[in-house]
Formats: C-alpha cells, sequence, structure tokens
C-alpha cells in the first residue's frame, strides 16, 4: 500500500480519538437503564442510520458484490456486534476510563493478527512502540492491584472487546479497506447495517426488546451521540484513516482514547483517578509517537579520520 503523509490523515486520526474516547462516557450513562444488547443495537442502528444519509447527500450507492457483503457480515461479529456487547457489558461494573484503558490493548491484538495474516509487515520501532504502549496500559491498570468481583467480570469483557478488535481489524484491513473502488462512507455503511441486522436477530432472541421506551431523556441523548458520532461517523473517520495509514498505525488510536476518557469520565461523572492512571498514559503517549516513527535515536556522525601523512599528495 502507497504510504501517504502523515499529515494527510491526523486530523481525522486525531478526530477519531477524541470521539471514541467520549463514547466510553455515553455507554456509561446508556447502561445505567438498558441492557447491553440494546444499547449496541441502538447504537448500531442510530449509526447505520447516519451514514444512509451521508450516502445519500454523496450521491453514493451500497456495494452489489456478494462476497463484499459477506466480509462485512465477518467483520461485523468482531468490529461491532460482539465488541460493542461486551464493552457495554463490562462498564456495568467498571469505570468508562477503565474501559477506555482496556481498549488501549487493541493495537497489541491487531498486531499480533495481523502479522498472522501478513496484511502489513511492522517495523522494528513500531513493534518497539507496542511494545511500550502495553508497558503503559499495565500502569494505567495498575496491575499490582487485585480485581475482585464484577469488577474483574467486567474487565475481561472489555478485554475481549479488544481482542475482537484486533482480529477485525486485521480481517478488514485484508478484505475491505483495500478495495480502493469503494468510498469508506460505502464501505463503513455496508458494515454497519450488517452489525444492525445481526443484533436485530440476536437481541430478541435473548429475550430482549430492541428499544426501551421507558428510558430517561438523558439516555437517550447519550444513545444518540453514542450512535450518530460514536459509531456512523467514527466508523467513517476509521475507514478513511485505515486506507491511508493501514491497519496497525490505525489501531494505535486507541492509545489516545484514555486521555480523553479520563476527562469526561472524572470531570462529568465524577469517577476517581489514580496517579498511575496519568503516568501510564504519558507512557502511551511516547509510545504512539515511536510507532509513528516521530522518535528516533539520535546517531552520532563519526568524523573522518585524516589520511596518513604518508598517503598525502604534496601540491
Amino acid at each position: 500500500m502507497k504510504s501517504t503523509p502523515v499529515g494527510r490523515w491526523l486530523p481525522a486520526f486525531l478526530l477519531l480519538a477524541l470521539i471514541w474516547g467520549n463514547s466510553f462516557f455515553f455507554i456509561k450513562v446508556a447502561v445505567g437503564a438498558l441492557h447491553p444488547l440494546q444499547v449496541s443495537f441502538g447504537r448500531m442502528a442510530i449509526g447505520a442510520a447516519t451514514l444512509l444519509v451521508a450516502l445519500a447527500l454523496s450521491r453514493r450507492a451500497l456495494p452489489r458484490d456478494p462476497r463484499l457483503w459477506a466480509h462485512f457480515q465477518v467483520a461485523s461479529v468482531v468490529l461491532t456486534t460482539l465488541p460493542f456487547t461486551l464493552f457495554a457489558y463490562g462498564e456495568q461494573y467498571v469505570s468508562s476510563v477503565v474501559a477506555a484503558i482496556w481498549n488501549a490493548t487493541t493495537p497489541l491484538c491487531t498486531l499480533a493478527f495481523t502479522l498472522l495474516l501478513r496484511a502489513e509487515k511492522p517495523s522494528a520501532s513500531r513493534m518497539a512502540g507496542l511494545g511500550l504502549g502495553f508497558a503503559g496500559v499495565m500502569v494505567v491498570l495498575g496491575v499490582w492491584q487485585p480485581l475482585s468481583g464484577g469488577e474483574l467480570g467486567g474487565s475481561l469483557a472489555c478485554f475481549g472487546a479488544a481482542l475482537c478488535y484486533g482480529v477485525g481489524g486485521s480481517y478488514m484491513g485484508r478484505f475491505i479497506t483495500g478495495r480502493r473502488s469503494e468510498a469508506p462512507v460505502v464501505l463503513a455503511a455496508g458494515q454497519l447495517l450488517s452489525g444492525t441486522l445481526q443484533l436485530a436477530v440476536i437481541t430478541p432472541l435473548a429475550g430482549v426488546a430492541l428499544v426501551d421506551l421507558s428510558a430517561p431523556p438523558a439516555v437517550w441523548w447519550s444513545m444518540l451521540a453514542l450512535g450518530g458520532l460514536g459509531t456512523g461517523i467514527a466508523y467513517l473517520l476509521l475507514y478513511w484513516v485505515q486506507v491511508r495509514a493501514g491497519v496497525t498505525t490505525t489501531s494505535t488510536v486507541t492509545y489516545l482514547l484514555p486521555v480523553f476518557a479520563v476527562v469526561s469520565g472524572v470531570v462529568v461523572l465524577g469517577e476517581s483517578l489514580a496517579w498511575n492512571q496519568p503516568a501510564g498514559a504519558v507512557v502511551i503517549l511516547v509510545a504512539i509517537a515511536m510507532t509513528q516513527g516521530l522518535l528516533r535515536p539520535v546517531r552520532r556522525r563519526v568524523p573522518e579520520a585524516a589520511p596518513p601523512a604518508s598517503s598525502r599528495v604534496e601540491t
């Protein structure tokens, strides 16, 4: 894949981090009144509707290739249906900040599956940056502190969602975003429509109503923000960036999510913030710079030795 200058995709990358970082806040508000499956279906349906409007405005049509729709179904399972539900379940027991931090392990999972599929060939500096990022995530989590009860189950659910993103990112990079003939909005709309259909079947089978009309207004405002921005616009940005920056680079957006999640979680929801969380966030930011090749070791230039006197030419 031809390299695209960082300046071309970096603004969209940062906007995606801002939107997704605050999505954990909206999930936390929504699961206060809705079942995790209702949160997943609602955000997916609203996101799909948002992208259908974008398709109509751009005068584009959904793809007709049945093989591409089959890939959408697979990608939807591991990129939306499962992880959206797991994060909603997990945030019943852990804070929005902790959920975002678990999400930051996604690049490690993405790199592992990308290597297995041989979709990309990560450089040594990128792999070192991913390793440092993992260490930063461990610091933020405070792995030396024991987890118990629902907090442990919630954390495992969030980590399971990150694993799904790792599989899905690699799959999407190999079978979907490589199709230059389709615009990002078309690919994003196809995936979200597939995921909406999946949850429209799974949710009633699980004995859960698709929509709970008794939910308070604050929950519905959160769902609109989660679906319209955190799912619809965010997935459009995801496809756009991934086409230009690649799977592994795009997955590092999750390293920034805890930074934005801390602001909304602590300031608005009143969640606690321990010393190790901002310390680990600094390590994560350094890791991002390494994966992007912004931090390179300085090589000292050794001056050339003067030739021996016997070899000098007198003039």
